[in-house]
C-alpha cells in the first residue's frame, strides 16, 4: 500500500513539474526511481497516464482524470496523518480505562474524571472488574493492575504499591485474643474474600520465606467491601489490601494483625499494549496520576 501512495505522489509531481527530472528533484529521488514508480502505477492500472516526448511530458485524457482523483486521495491521506499527529500531541478521542472494582471506585474513577475536566475534546469509559481483562481483545487503552505483570506483551508503568494485610475489629481481638504467629489463625474466625484469590489458604512470610496456611472460613464473599464490613462487626480476621482497609484502620474500626508476617508489597501499575507511539490520552492520564496521586499504601498508622 505504501508503494501505491509513493507511486501516486510521483505521478502527481511529474504532472505538476511537467517532467521526470524536476519531479525527482522535488521528491528527493533519482529520475530512474520516479520513472519506475510511474511505470509501475500505469502497469497496475492498465492505462497510459503520461505521454513522453524528448522535450516534455503531457497528461493523457485518462491521466488528467486520474490526476484529479490522485490529488484527492493524497490530500485525504495528509489529513488523516495530520489528525493522528494532533491526537498524539493533545488528548482527544475516546479513552477506555479498566481497573479493579474497589481501586476504581476510590482512586481510578476520580483520576479519570479530573482528566476529563482538563480535556474537553476527550470522552472516557471506565470498566471496573476484578477479573483479568485482555486489553487488546476488549478494546481497553490502559488498565490499572495490582500485582506483578505476568503478560510479557504488555508495558507496565509503576505508580504505587500496596501492602497485603490482615485486620480484625478491636472488640473481636479483645474476646478472641491477638494472634502472635500464622499458626494461631487456626483458633480464630476467618473471613475470606475470593476477590483476592479463590484458594482457601493464606500465604505469610517468615524470615523471608513464604509459608502457606490452609484456612477454614466461617464467612466467604466475593466482595471485599462485604468482608471488611463483617470484620468491622466483630466477625473475625480478614485478609485485604492496605488501600482497601486504610480508612477503617486509621479510624480505629479495624486493627492490623500479624504485621511481622506480611508478604512484600505489591506494585500498582498502569499497563498498556505498547510503548511505541503511545497516544496522548494514555500518556496524559499516566502523567496526571504520577503528578497528583500518592498511591503508596505502605503506612497505615493512625
Amino acid at each position: 500500500m505504501t508503494d501505491r501512495f509513493d507511486a501516486m505522489a510521483a505521478f502527481v509531481a511529474v504532472a505538476d513539474a511537467e517532467g521526470f527530472a524536476p519531479a525527482a528533484r522535488r521528491l528527493g529521488l533519482s529520475s530512474s526511481a520516479v520513472t519506475r514508480l510511474v511505470a509501475g502505477l500505469e502497469d497496475r492500472l492498465g492505462l497510459r497516464l503520461l505521454q513522453r516526448t524528448t522535450r516534455r511530458v503531457a497528461l493523457t485524457d485518462a491521466g488528467a482524470r486520474f490526476l484529479i482523483r490522485a490529488r484527492r486521495i493524497l490530500a485525504d491521506l495528509r489529513e488523516a496523518e495530520d489528525s493522528a499527529a494532533a491526537e498524539r500531541a493533545a488528548p482527544s478521542g475516546h479513552l477506555v480505562v479498566a481497573a479493579p472494582v474497589m481501586f476504581g471506585r476510590l482512586h481510578a474513577g476520580p483520576l479519570v474524571c479530573e482528566f476529563l475536566s482538563q480535556h474537553p475534546d476527550l470522552t472516557a469509559e471506565l470498566t471496573l472488574s476484578d477479573r483479568y481483562i485482555d486489553l487488546v481483545e476488549e478494546g481497553v487503552d490502559v488498565a490499572l493492575r495490582i500485582g506483578h505483570l505476568e503478560d510479557s506483551t504488555l508495558v507496565a508503568r509503576r505508580v504505587g504499591e500496596t501492602r497485603r494485610v490482615w485486620v480484625a475489629a478491636p472488640d473481636y481481638l479483645a474476646r478472641a485474643g491477638m494472634p502472635a504467629a500464622p499458626e494461631d489463625i487456626a483458633g480464630h474466625r476467618i473471613i475470606h474474600s475470593t476477590s483476592l484469590g479463590a484458594e482457601p489458604a493464606w500465604t505469610f512470610w517468615r524470615d523471608g520465606v513464604a509459608e502457606k496456611h490452609a484456612i477454614a472460613p466461617r464467612y466467604v464473599t466475593n466482595s471485599i467491601d462485604a468482608a471488611l464490613w463483617h470484620a468491622g462487626q466483630g466477625g473475625g480476621i480478614a485478609k485485604t489490601l492496605a488501600y482497601q482497609a486504610e480508612d477503617a484502620v486509621r479510624s480505629g474500626r479495624l486493627r492490623l494483625v500479624l504485621e511481622a508476617f506480611e508478604p512484600p508489597p505489591l506494585p500498582i501499575q498502569f499497563v498498556y499494549p505498547s510503548a511505541r507511539l503511545l497516544s496522548a490520552k494514555v500518556r496524559g492520564l499516566v502523567d496526571l496520576a504520577l503528578a497528583t496521586r500518592s498511591w503508596r499504601f505502605v503506612s497505615l498508622g493512625a
